[in-house]
């Protein structure tokens, strides 16, 4: 599939000529320049891929030898791309050698060769974060406290957040500062939760993700001599998206690449915004005195949007102080102005933004995938998936279930983990009784208990062979006995067969199958198509490894349990709008963005304006917003939005006055003060009559037929578009009626006016006076 190449260092001049013919200036400076360290500033869409993917392809034609590259990204899927491109211009001779992967991956790789230095073996379990919670979850329970205080999801947080700073448990228990903190929140206990937590994954052989980090910084702090064999190894170091590095990720780079200094790090310190993840803006900041003698390349040139865009952006991003200075300008065409919308309300926000994107599409023969949704929190995709689906427009929400964590595969890799490692309690909890076989919740109690009172695992405590008998009555003895004999049975059959053939027999043999075949629901069926789906990919597995090796299903664990969301493809293929929170848009790019619910409290939110340092992450996670789009940008605020039941008044958002005027498109209402009319209901009708104008005149009515239409919906008769009656506004409206709106109270119509689907009513009521309103959002009853 790609050119092999016979011996590394041989240089082919038409490869070197291929690689800095694509580059611009900038990028070829930081592309050849591959010694000593390097900090590549990379603005959004300055190709900071090709930068990486050349680089290394040029260092690897130069004579490096790949096995001493380290290349380190934050998904598979771009490692993956990575190598891929690399073998395409130097051969899968030489991209094959490279360690290149995620963080995760790499030292999780590292940790299975010394994993007997740090007491684990080489098959132990990568809890995630379910499992961890679950575990967390399960010590709350035994200690006896108040979930409701005690709130597992949160418990778990600040243990990941401890050891992302590099904090064990003992540390942990014996700062004074800290257990002051735990004792103000109402959670003394949370030094003994974390040690129990540790002790119990030590126990069952299993490392949640932010071990895997720790861990190697444990390893290379107290084994210098294995510290110094990766120093060696490793001569080359490059990172992608270092703005987004923790401090544990921070100090392991550093080691690594104390001796040799050949370390470049790559990023935009612009589009740092995963601090509540441990992410450091502080990494990447401040990595020319970590590295005094490193060289400063800056990508400045934006290959994706317009300049309209570039520029508003700029303009945002300039009222951050805490930033390395840089200047992004655009090449390409000038582009439209961003428009500004300013529905009445969050579900007139839907509606207007789905027919603009039904508009769009249909005027400019654009596919759905050229459009994306953002918006600051999760809960807002509920307004949109309503209007796509009103519309018959197709939308994929990102973010949800990712496929490992659907019931069904974390049920049949639970298994899969059992018969790998027998001491994974999790997962052994999980799998004992399902498909069901009688062994009840008293049962696993006992189990849990005696395993917790010897400091056993469970799968210990259910070898114990004779001392069982006396925990438990015959019936019963005899389902763990069957349940025990069975996983051995796996176990032995693991070593003789490869991944996908024994995953079958796993998922045939235990009734799992069978459970979800019989299930003829389209929820059962589904989840039959997931079953099915995991093992095509233990198959694929099987067959596109890179050795000759059999491949064993822990090889497949090993694979599997680092893959996170941003590695899942499902539907990439399919034509939808893609609805989703900026923060899982980073890296992505669409022709069409819309940006929703730009109002104060919401965006920025209002538990991330206490300090400056966190009104400066908001912004900067606006401008990756900003920068997500090619060719049209729009910016939507609401007047008002249900917040707990209750519609509440909104500002626009102070980002929006950020921008320079000159590259905002603003509705008409828009003062100086930047503060809306929030009953203005003529932007949304001139939003609307602009699409129309631009359309095909085919498709308009001509005046005549306007004039038409207005003089007949004056008169009193009723409105002639079958589309606007749709059972939310009644057709029998006319000029003097008396009518009841939900919040205005009772009134009566004064007027009528415009071209459906955008009619409007003036309405004088009784308490509010005279209101101005759009019918097809205003459920106006007629009650005389």
């Amino acid at each position: 599939m790609f050119p092999e190449k016979p011996k590394f260092g041989s240089l082919k001049n038409n490869v070197v000529e291929k690689i800095l013919n694509q580059l611009n200036s900038s990028q070829k400076e930081a592309v050849i320049n591959f010694s000593g360290p390097s900090l590549v500033i990379a603005g959004a869409g300055s190709g900071k891929t090709r930068v990486l993917t050349y680089r290394i392809a040029y260092m690897l034609e130069k004579g490096v030898n790949p096995a001493q590259v380290l290349a380190l990204t934050f998904t598979n899927k771009a490692a993956a791309e990575m190598k891929e491109r690399i073998a395409g211009l130097v051969g899968y001779d030489y991209s094959r050698r490279l360690w290149m992967g995620t963080f995760h991956s790499i030292f999780s790789r590292i940790l299975r060769f010394e994993a007997t230095t740090l007491g684990y073996t080489s098959d132990y379990t990568i809890y995630d974060t379910i499992d961890s919670r679950n575990l967390v979850k399960t010590i709350i329970k035994e200690l006896k406290l108040d979930e409701k205080i005690y709130k597992p999801a949160e418990v778990f947080g600040r243990i990941s957040n401890a050891k992302n700073n590099l904090i064990t448990p003992e540390t942990y228990s014996a700062n004074s500062t800290i257990r002051a903190t735990d004792r103000a929140t109402r959670r003394p206990q949370m030094p003994d939760i974390f040690l129990r937590y540790s002790a119990r994954c030590k126990k069952a052989n299993a490392m949640d993700f932010d071990d895997l980090l720790l861990n190697t910084n444990v390893l290379f702090r107290d084994h210098p001599e294995i510290l110094q064999k990766y120093m060696d190894a490793f001569r080359y170091i490059l990172v992608d998206e270092y703005q987004d590095t923790n401090y544990s990720q921070y100090l392991i780079i550093k080691k690594l690449s104390r001796d040799h200094n050949n370390i470049c790090v790559v990023g935009d310190d612009a589009q740092s915004i995963y601090s509540f993840r441990g992410a450091r803006i502080e990494n990447i900041l401040n990595f020319q005195k970590d590295f005094p003698d490193a060289s400063l390349y800056k990508l400045e040139r934006n290959y994706r949007s317009t300049r309209m865009i570039v520029n508003a952006a700029n303009s945002l991003i300039a009222k951050n102080q805490g930033q390395i200075p840089k200047s992004i300008y655009s090449e390409e065409e000038p582009g439209e102005k961003i428009e500004v919308l300013n529905p009445q309300t969050d579900n007139e926000e839907g509606f207007l933004v789905a027919n603009i994107i039904k508009d769009t599409a249909y005027r400019d023969k654009m596919h759905y995938r050229d459009f994306a949704i953002l918006y600051r929190t999760n809960a807002q995709s509920r307004i949109f998936e309503e209007s796509m689906r009103k519309m018959n427009i197709p939308y994929r929400v990102y973010g949800g279930i990712s496929f490992f964590q659907r019931k069904e595969v974390k049920d049949i890799l639970a298994y899969f983990k059992v018969v790998v490692n027998p001491d994974d309690d999790e997962s052994l909890k999980r799998i004992i009784n399902y498909p069901l076989r009688g062994i009840g919740k008293t049962t696993m109690t006992r189990i849990e208990n005696l395993a917790l009172h010897n400091d056993l695992s469970m799968w210990a405590v259910l070898n114990s062979g004779p001392a069982l008998k006396q925990h438990f009555n015959s019936g019963t003895l005899n389902k763990l006995i069957e349940f025990v004999k069975m996983i051995k049975g796996f176990r032995e059959k693991m070593a003789e067969m490869e991944a996908f053939d024994i995953a079958y027999t796993i998922a045939s043999s235990t009734g799992i199958m069978k459970d979800l075949v019989a299930d003829k629901s389209p929820e059962g069926i589904s989840r039959y198509e997931n079953l099915e789906e995991l093992l095509n990919g233990i198959r694929e597995f099987t067959e596109n490894i890179e050795n000759t090796e059999v491949v064993t299903l822990s090889s497949y664990l090993q694979t599997v349990s680092l893959y996170t969301d941003a590695d899942n493809e499902e539907d990439k293929e399919r034509d939808h709008v893609t609805i989703m929170t900026v923060h899982s848009a980073k890296g992505l790019e669409f022709r069409n963005v819309f940006v929703a619910g730009m109002e104060e409290d919401l965006f920025p939110s209002h538990m991330s304006v206490s300090t400056p340092q966190e009104l400066e992450e908001e912004r900067r996670l606006f401008y990756v917003a900003i920068t997500r789009a090619k060719e049209r940008l729009y910016i939507c605020y609401a007047g008002s939005r249900y917040r707990w039941g209750l519609l509440t008044h909104c500002n626009p958002s102070r980002f929006i006055t950020e921008i320079d005027e000159k590259f905002l498109q603003l509705p008409l209402n828009f003062g100086k003060t930047g503060i809306p009319d929030p009953l203005d209901f003529e932007q949304p009708v001139r939003r609307f009559n602009n699409i129309h104008k631009k359309a095909s005149l085919e498709n308009s009515p001509t005046p005549s037929e306007g004039k038409k239409l207005i003089k007949i919906i004056e008169s009193g008769s009723h409105i002639p578009d079958p589309a606007y009656n749709n059972g939310s506004v009644n057709s029998n409206l006319t000029i003097g009626s008396k009518v009841e709106h939900p919040r205005f109270g009772k009134g009566r119509v004064d007027n009528i006016e415009g071209i459906p689907p955008n009619v409007k009513a003036t309405v004088i009521f009784d308490s509010q006076g005279k209101k101005q309103l759009l019918l097809k959002f205003a459920k106006l009853k007629v009650i005389g």
